[in-house]
C-alpha cells in the first residue's frame, strides 16, 4: 500500500486522539506516518527521518529498538503473551511488583508502598487510585471522606474519576453532568503567579521569583477548610504536564502533602509524566523528600513499549480491603499484568539501575540545561524552564507584560509544524513548547532538535 493510499483510508476509518478534524482532514495538510525507529530516531514511510522530541508522548525512556527491552519480549512471548490475572498470577508480575517496591523505597521515606495493582494507563492507574482510598476510608469507619483536592489546571486523564480530579476546561468541559465535584487550589506557576513580584528575567521564573510562598500557603488552608472531609491531596509533584509543563517551586510537593495528612487524609500523587527519571531520580517524590499513600505510575514503565500502569500503596490501605467478599477491591481490566508488559518494565527498570545509563542521563540533563539558554534569543520568549529531563519554552506576545499569543492562531502548534518540515518531532501544550528526549539522545542530536525548534520558531515569529 503506498503512502497516499494509507492516508486516505486512514482518514475514511480512524480518529485520531487530541486532534481538530478540521487540521486532520484539510487537504493541504500532509500527515506523516511513522514506518519505523531507533535509538531517538523515527522514520516516515518516505524514508525521511525525525528526532523524536517528545519521547513518543513523554513515554519513550531508552530510544526505540532497544535491545534489551526487545529480547525481554521476545524471550517472554516464546512463553505466552497473555492470561487472566483474576485468580491468577506469573512470574513477571511478581517480580514487577517486587521491583517495582525496591524502586519506589530506594530513598527510605514514609510511608512504605508495599503493593502493586497493575493496569493499563495512566488514566486506570488514577481510577483505581482513587478508588482504593475512598473504598479504604468507608470499611474504616469514614465514609465521610469523599473530597478530593488537587491544583487548577490539573490532568489526571480521561476516565470519568479521573477527570473528576482534574481542572482542565478544555479538556473535560463537555463531561461535566457525569464528573463528581472536587476542589481546586491555584496552581503553583510562578512565571504567571499574582502574587510573584518579580520583573521578568530571562531565567525560570521560580529562580527570580518573590513571593511569600502563597501558592503552598493557600493549598494549605483549602486543605485544612475540608478537614474530615477530606479523602486525598492530588498531585502531579514538581510538574503538571497537560497544563502546559507548569513546574512547581521546589518544596510545594512536600509542604502540601505534610497538610493534608494533619488533617488525616491521604496523598495520591500523579507520577505517570514524572517518574522513572523525568525529573528527579528514580521519583519526582524523591526529589522533593516525600512519599504519596498512593502512587500512580505509567508511560515510561515499559520505557515506551506497552501498554502497561502500577497504582502502588501502603500496606495500610491494601489491609482495609481484608474479609469477605463484601471488601473486595471489585476493580480490575482484561490486560491486567499483560506478562509481555510486565516483561518490558523488568527490562526497562533494569536499564534504568545500569551506572552508564545514570550517567548519559545527567549528562542529557546538564547538556539541555546548557542549551536551553539560546531560546532567550527570541524576545517571544518569556519562560525557559526546567526540570530533569523536561524542557519548557513558554511564548507570549511581550516579554515586559507577559502577555500571552491569541490562543486562536495556535502559534505554538505552527511552530511544531515548521520543526518536523526540519526534522524534528514534538507536540507543544498551547504556546508551550516541549522537548523531552528519550534518554539515548546524544549531545549532537539533542543539539539537532533545539536547533530546529529554534529554527521554526523563528520561521514562524520572525524577530
Amino acid at each position: 500500500m503506498n503512502s497516499a493510499e494509507s492516508i486516505r483510508l486512514d482518514r475514511k476509518h480512524l480518529w485520531h486522539p487530541f486532534t481538530p478534524h478540521a487540521q486532520w482532514m484539510d487537504p493541504s495538510f500532509e500527515p506523516l506516518a511513522i514506518a519505523s525507529g531507533e535509538g531517538a530516531w523515527l522514520v516516515g514511510t518516505d524514508g525521511k527521518r525525525y528526532l523524536d522530541g517528545n519521547s513518543s508522548i513523554w513515554t519513550n525512556l531508552h530510544g526505540h529498538l532497544n535491545p534489551t527491552i526487545n529480547q525481554a519480549i521476545r524471550t517472554q512471548l516464546d512463553k505466552i503473551a497473555h492470561s487472566s490475572f483474576l485468580g491468577l498470577t506469573h512470574e513477571p508480575a511478581i517480580s514487577l511488583a517486587q521491583e517495582l517496591v525496591h524502586y519506589a523505597n530506594a530513598k527510605g521515606l514514609s510511608p512504605t508502598l508495599e503493593r502493586v495493582f497493575f493496569s493499563d494507563d495512566g488514566s486506570t492507574a488514577m481510577e483505581a487510585g482513587l478508588k482504593m482510598i475512598l473504598q479504604a476510608f468507608a470499611q474504616n469507619g469514614q465514609p465521610q471522606r469523599t473530597h478530593f483536592i488537587s491544583p487548577d489546571g490539573a490532568y489526571h486523564g480521561d476516565t470519568v474519576g479521573a477527570m473528576s480530579l482534574g481542572h482542565s476546561h478544555t479538556f473535560h468541559h463537555h463531561y461535566q453532568p457525569v464528573l463528581f465535584s472536587s476542589g481546586k487550589v491555584m496552581t503553583p506557576a510562578c512565571y504567571r503567579c499574582p502574587f510573584n513580584q518579580a520583573k521578568p528575567e530571562k531565567a525560570d521564573a521560580r529562580t527570580y521569583r518573590k513571593c511569600k510562598f502563597e501558592c503552598a500557603t493557600l493549598a494549605e488552608e483549602k486543605i485544612h477548610q475540608s478537614g474530615g472531609t477530606l479523602a486525598a491531596w492530588v498531585l502531579e509533584p514538581r510538574v503538571q504536564g497537560a497544563a502546559g509543563m507548569i513546574m512547581q517551586p521546589h518544596g510545594y510537593a512536600k509542604r502540601t502533602s505534610a497538610a493534608a495528612r494533619q488533617v488525616g487524609a491521604r496523598v495520591l500523587f500523579d507520577e505517570v509524566l514524572t517518574g522513572f527519571g523525568r525529573t528527579g531520580y528514580p521519583l519526582a517524590s524523591h526529589a522533593e523528600g516525600v512519599m504519596p499513600d498512593v502512587l500512580a505510575l505509567a508511560k515510561g514503565l515499559t520505557g515506551g513499549y506497552l501498554p502497561l500502569a502500577a497504582t502502588l500503596t501502603t500496606e495500610d490501605i491494601f489491609q482495609s480491603f481484608s474479609g469477605g467478599p463484601e471488601r473486595t477491591f471489585y476493580h480490575g481490566h482484561s490486560y491486567t499484568a499483560n506478562p509481555l508488559g510486565c516483561a518490558a518494565a523488568l527490562a526497562n527498570l533494569e536499564l534504568l539501575h545500569q551506572p552508564k545509563n545514570r550517567i548519559q542521563h545527567d549528562s542529557l540533563v546538564q547538556h539541555l540545561q546548557s542549551l536551553s539558554a539560546r531560546f532567550w534569543a527570541h524576545p517571544n520568549v518569556g519562560d525557559v524552564r526546567q526540570e530533569g529531563a523536561i524542557l519548557a519554552i513558554e511564548l507570549i506576545a511581550d516579554r515586559t507584560t507577559r502577555a500571552p499569543l491569541l490562543a486562536a492562531n495556535r502559534t505554538g502548534h505552527k511552530v511544531c509544524q515548521s520543526a518536523r518540515e526540519l526534522g524534528l518531532l514534538t507536540r507543544p501544550i498551547g504556546d508551550v513548547l516541549v522537548l523531552m528526549p528519550p534518554y539515548c539522545t546524544t549531545h549532537n542530536e539533542l543539539e539537532k532538535m533545539v536547533d530546529a525548534l529554534l529554527l521554526a520558531l523563528n520561521k514562524v515569529i520572525p524577530t
